[in-house]
């Protein structure tokens, strides 16, 4: 035998609403382990999710390294934990011993043993895993330190006011995504300045958003009239930018030439207003075709997708994507557009600031409905604004009195978006859309950082 395994039955009730867990707690050997999970079928889609949101709850006083949850029924599960150097081929070996061997369930205790040790063989991780692993970095911690308490002495727009440029004739979703996010996680106000056709659509979305339809498109102005209303766009949203915590430029502001110079000057005045920027969607393609936007200036975030950062590296570094050594390509990235912060979104989210790579690697959701970037982006402003003013307030020997407020707004704004796909994808499964996950943001960061 292998040694003990402490196991808990935990209702299905308790998982969903990710309370704390309670149930009866026994003990099993290896043998007994192995039984149950080649008795039933493994969710090892859960494997990382319910490490990250449920280990911390789970009371029981063993060194354990290695979680594995297999469903018994609809309304019981079952949560293993298993001791440190429990070895793989050992297992299996226990398993073969146990009972038959059939095809179904010999094939069954393989996939066990590879979604909890990574492989039968138990080879060494990769380089790349290694890497990522030795980046990773614990989201929740600082989530908690730099969010910040409910208190009834401040008034309204201190906990944020967030701006979101974006949102066209075309594109209405985008912006309304990103400003109702940042809403949903805590700022006190959300506003979206768009083009005058997008602007009763958003405002139909949501009451709650404070619409500015002030920008223009091409096929709505002369040429002879272009210079005066661009001047008038920017006194437009020159008036509430000093109020802003965090812009975000780029959900569904489409590619029309007229607009895009529009958000161009806008950026420059926030810029020299010292203003941090979030830059996502069709802001990537501006930004990767003029980067003297951003260009040195370390408030800026570039939250490229996979194909928004191909176009990034050829653009910059003249080359193709390197995944075999990303941790250090991106440090180039961002060195090289002069200490920008680049959070490159995939399976675990990098984030560098051109000094260092951290890595965020929360289990998220198998569902990839479009919007989730946008949830992101509003996410990371609300986060950015409120790491921000933590390090402004914080005196010498806080813990995050020298970091940089724009990787700690991309931490916690990627591990809070994946917490809350989880969430939703355990809810709505297959149908989940980008709505169910912001409806999950308020629950995710409340079990994290509680109000009370």
């Amino acid at each position: 035998m292998v040694g003990p395994i402490i196991y808990t039955k935990l209702s299905h009730r308790h998982i969903q609403s990710n309370r704390k867990l309670s149930g009866t707690v026994g003990v099993a050997d290896t043998a007994k382990f192995v039984n149950l999970c080649v008795s039933y079928p493994l969710f090892a889609l859960y494997l990382r999710q319910f490490q990250n949101l449920y280990l911390a709850s789970v009371k029981l006083c063993v060194s354990q390294t290695l979680l594995c949850l297999c469903c018994v029924s609809r309304d019981c599960c079952l949560l293993m934990l298993m001791k440190d150097g429990m070895n793989s081929r050992l297992l299996l070996d226990c398993a073969k011993s146990c009972i038959l061997a059939s095809s179904p369930v010999f094939r069954r205790q393989q996939f066990l043993i590879r979604c909890v040790e990574g492989s039968i063989d138990h080879q060494p991780l990769s380089r790349d895993m290694q890497v990522r692993r030795s980046i990773e970095v614990d989201p929740e911690n600082l989530i908690r330190a730099i969010t910040p308490a409910l208190d009834p002495t401040r008034h309204k727009g201190q906990a944020g006011n967030i701006a979101v440029i974006g949102g066209c004739r075309e594109y209405t979703g985008a912006p309304y995504f990103a400003a109702i996010s940042a809403l949903k996680l805590g700022a006190d106000l959300s506003h979206v300045f768009c083009t005058k056709d997008a602007a009763p659509v958003i405002k139909s979305y949501s009451p709650e958003l404070i619409v500015h339809p002030v920008l223009e498109e091409s096929y709505n102005v002369g040429e002879e009239n272009k210079r005066s209303i661009s001047n008038k766009v920017l006194a437009e949203v020159d008036k509430w930018m000093e109020r802003f915590d965090c812009l975000v430029v780029g959900p569904g502001l489409g590619r029309d030439p007229f607009l895009l110079d529009c958000v161009s000057e806008l950026m420059r005045h926030a810029r020299q207003s010292n203003i941090p920027i979030v830059i996502d969607g069709d802001g990537l393609f501006l930004v990767t075709n003029n980067l003297d936007l951003v260009r040195g200036y370390p408030l800026a975030v570039l939250t490229p997708n996979v194909n928004e950062y191909k176009r990034l590296v050829q653009k910059v570094l003249n080359s193709e994507v390197n995944n075999v050594d990303a941790p250090q390509e991106l440090i180039s990235l961002a060195k090289q557009i002069g200490g920008v912060t680049i959070l490159r979104k995939g399976n675990s989210d990098l984030i560098s600031d051109g000094n260092s790579v951290q890595a965020v690697s929360v289990y998220g959701s198998p569902r990839r409905c479009g919007g989730q970037g946008d949830i992101l982006s509003g996410s990371v402003a609300v986060f950015l604004s409120w790491a921000r003013k933590h390090i402004l307030a914080a005196d010498s020997k806080s813990n995050l009195s020298n970091k940089n407020p724009t990787v700690l707004g991309c931490i916690a704004g990627s591990a809070i978006l994946r917490k809350a796909a989880t969430l939703a994808f355990l809810k709505k499964k297959r149908s989940t859309v980008t709505g169910d996950i912001i409806e999950c943001l308020g629950q995710s960061l409340e079990d994290i950082s509680p109000a009370s």
